[in-house]
């Protein structure tokens, strides 16, 4: 799958498929435990649920920040396909 990978020669940073909970969807990188990985599109557009402020998307994680926080960078909202 290295399709997947932002880097081919490391496994580290891969696109995933999620659920993010995010009060405001303006934002484009999430600490980990606000991002729940799925197995597929169809699972995360499943568990979504816009009124408690999650959605389904497409992202590249986890990073390390400069602070040692593990991110996800938006790749996009599966909603918006």
């Amino acid at each position: 799958m290295t399709d997947n990978l932002v880097d081919p020669l490391s496994s580290l940073v891969e696109k995933k498929v999620v659920v993010v909970y995010t009060p405001r969807r303006q934002r484009n990188r999430f600490p980990e435990n606000c991002v729940e990985v799925k197995e597929n599109i169809a699972e995360a557009i499943e568990a979504a649920d816009p009124a408690a402020h999650r959605y389904p998307a497409i992202v590249y994680g986890p990073s390390r920040s400069s602070e040692g926080v593990r991110l996800y960078y938006l790749v996009e909202w599966l909603e918006d396909r």
